[in-house]
């Protein structure tokens, strides 16, 4: 049987696509769609509503406007801790994202271009700490601050946060796949020094793995709340997620509906950085896909 001119020039490995095969992924794609976003929009439309009214009528539309009202009801409560708390997360994780970030790209290339002894058993048990929950370290940092006197203070919030195997991991395969070697002997030939290479040559083609590894420890900063829960007790200092629990389980002190908007005020910061840096963010997660 001839082979069509379709099928003659299609990369190998390549296979046609059904329309069942076609709808098949595009229903799945929009139920996972529909699973993420709904509980975003729930909170869009909710956050909208006029003050006590956040929990009537339909809950998934419109029913009046009244977010700049329900705006200035979350900074007035508690003379205007919310602010402070905002203004925590974004110290916290914005540090600890750019510095975790730094750190990161340093140990990664360090790995993946510089031979040493142990570095197979150094990327082991970098591998080894991506799959190790953060979670499992709060209770020891907890006990190691209290020893050295850290506790309630922005230290024991930032030192944990800015370690990241998995930001080392993504930076050591990154610049593993995208530096060449090349270019790194002709920088010394020309007399540049190791980390003149480095930062002038080499992060910068790490530029998509850099701002990946950002945007993912600044979410993670920002939505960590077991840590600062637990070494944090002065609310003045609290992130903006531990802040809002407190008021959920304030016995009604707080309204409801005041905690709902102050909800949806702290994830406009993660968009506004998913917005800003998501082509960064889409080339970083297919570093090491292509060899």
């Amino acid at each position: 049987m001839t082979p069509t001119l379709a099928s003659a020039t299609r990369p190998r490995g390549q296979r046609d696509t059904t329309p069942a095969s076609r709808f098949g992924v595009m229903a799945v794609l929009l139920l996972a769609a529909f699973y993420f976003l709904m509980p975003i929009w729930w909170l869009i439309v909710a956050a909208t509503k006029p003050a006590g009214h956040q929990f009537s009528g339909s809950g998934l539309w419109f029913d009046g406007f009244g977010l700049v009202e329900n705006i200035a009801l979350v900074f007035d409560v508690n003379d205007g801790i919310f602010g402070t708390w905002m203004l925590n997360s974004i110290f916290y994780s914005g540090t600890a994202a750019l510095i975790g970030t730094i750190i990161s790209a340093m140990a990664g290339y360090a790995i993946a271009k510089y031979a040493f002894r142990g570095r197979g058993v150094v990327f082991g048990v970098i591998l080894a700490a991506v799959l190790i929950p953060k979670v499992m370290f709060t209770l020891p940092l907890f006990l190691m601050f209290n020893q050295i006197g850290l506790l309630n203070t922005p230290l024991a919030m930032l030192l944990p946060s800015i370690v990241s195997p998995f930001g080392v991991y993504l930076a050591s395969v990154f610049a593993a796949q995208s530096v060449p070697d090349e270019l790194i002997e002709a920088g010394r030939l020309d007399g540049a020094g190791e980390f003149r290479i480095f930062r002038s040559v080499s992060m910068r083609i790490m530029t998509p793995a850099l701002v990946t590894i950002f945007l993912f420890q600044f979410v993670e900063v920002w939505n960590n709340y077991l840590l600062p829960a637990m070494v944090l007790n002065d609310s003045s200092l609290q992130p903006v997620v531990v802040g809002l629990v407190g008021w959920s389980a304030s016995n009604g002190n707080v309204p409801a509906g005041t905690v709902v908007v102050g909800a949806f005020l702290s994830i406009i910061p993660l968009v506004i950085a998913f917005l800003s840096l998501q082509r960064f963010w889409r080339a970083g997660l297919t570093a090491g896909a292509i060899k």
